[in-house]
């Protein structure tokens, strides 16, 4: 948080909305002493925050549930996503045919698709649907519908149904948000329902997530670790940050 001293509501307001975009978490004590102004001050500001849907106030500050673009998305953590998608690879090799959602961590995968005979992919992201051109080896199948703007995932029933329409093997889900009681997390309901209905219609439910995401919680819950079959990460499966989903899925 770059800003500091005295500001007027809405410049703090935008200040800390600035602050949990860059960083995903900012404390309240943190963000007094940096905007010089009483911990009540900024309590109040996170639930301004809160109430439009952008933050989540949680013991002692408060987390970023908000949307942003693709290309936003796309640039965080591109490294993390490089060794998800190479950790991925050979779990398409296993499979004729595959859901792929509309997040930036499958988009790096679906950029660098091995080659795979016939393969199927099914996909409601118009940059992974994008991506897949010009692979002779996949016939890929985008699903239609509304973009949302505020996610860049096609939503709405004509996407659902064209998604439930089909029985994958197995589907590769991202998540904002991974908690180890709630399970995934999304920001819209919009985009909880469309990957509902790719689980729903998988054999298989792979989530590929970075670090960042893990025991972090956002507005809607979305899919329970109960139907999640494997959960990879950049991380070494034995690294004591994934101690609390260790007993519950399959790591890589």
């Amino acid at each position: 948080m770059g800003v500091e001293g005295s500001l007027a509501a809405e410049e703090r307001q935008a200040a800390l909305l600035d602050a949990l975009r860059e960083e995903g978490r900012i404390e309240i004590e943190d963000a007094a002493r940096r905007l010089g102004v009483h911990p009540m001050t900024i309590r109040r500001a996170l639930k301004v925050l809160e109430r439009s849907g952008r933050a989540r106030l949680v013991r002692g500050g408060a987390i970023y549930v908000g949307t942003e673009e693709f290309t936003v998305r796309q640039s965080k953590a591109l490294s993390a996503k490089k060794t998800i998608a190479d950790k991925l690879k050979p779990l398409v090799l296993e499979h004729e045919s595959i859901g792929l959602d509309a997040s930036s961590t499958v988009h790096v995968l679906a950029e660098d698709m091995p080659a795979v005979d016939n393969l199927l992919v099914v996909t409601y992201g118009i940059e992974a649907f994008q991506a897949l051109q010009g692979n002779g080896n996949v016939h890929t199948i985008l699903s239609g519908g509304e973009r949302d703007p505020r996610t860049g995932s096609l939503v709405g029933m004509i996407a659902q149904q064209t998604v439930e329409r089909f029985a994958l093997a197995c589907c590769i889900l991202s998540s904002s948000a991974i908690d180890p009681d709630a399970g995934t997390m999304e920001p819209t309901m919009e985009e909880v329902e469309i990957k509902q209905a790719m689980a729903n219609a998988s054999q298989r439910v792979i989530v590929a997530a970075d670090a960042t995401k893990l025991s972090q919680r956002s507005a809607v819950r979305s899919v329970s670790l109960a139907h999640i079959d494997l959960l990879v990460t950049e991380l070494d499966p034995g690294d004591p940050r994934l101690d609390p989903y260790r007993d519950i899925v399959e790591l890589r």
